[in-house]
């Protein structure tokens, strides 16, 4: 998988820290399938970056930079940011869109990493 969407409460992390820190070690991810997610990742994947909370909506992207597998817990993932979405993409807009209906990140809210296809990549970008 070449694409994810990573979440984050923007209280916690927002896409300005992001932009302000230009990299970042993504971590405090605990849920077992999205670490899975994460060891998966490669230098190069690209993500989209989400606001949950009272926000809920895609703002910007991302690239991983590094994985380091050694931590047996959870790799540690050196991502730089990429850009604004033009058009930020809420949470209502991508339930709308049927190529997101059998996604996770519809079907399993809560998970904080969810893998994206190309198509779905595309659509926030475009």
């Amino acid at each position: 998988m070449d694409y994810f969407l990573f979440k984050t409460e923007p209280d916690v992390y927002s896409f300005d820290d992001f932009l302000r820190d230009s990299e970042t070690i993504w971590d405090n991810v605990t849920n077992p399938t999205a670490v899975k997610y994460l060891r998966e990742m490669k230098p190069g994947t690209k993500w989209i970056f989400y606001h949950t909370g009272d926000e809920r909506r895609a703002v910007g992207t991302g690239t991983v930079l590094s994985v380091d597998p050694t931590d047996p817990k959870v790799p540690i993932v050196k991502v730089k940011v990429g850009k604004k979405l033009k058009t930020p993409k809420t949470l209502t807009e991508i339930k709308a869109e049927k190529i997101f209906a059998k996604s996770p990140l519809i079907i399993i809210g809560r998970l904080s990493i969810v893998p994206l296809t190309k198509e779905q990549w595309e659509w926030f970008v475009g």
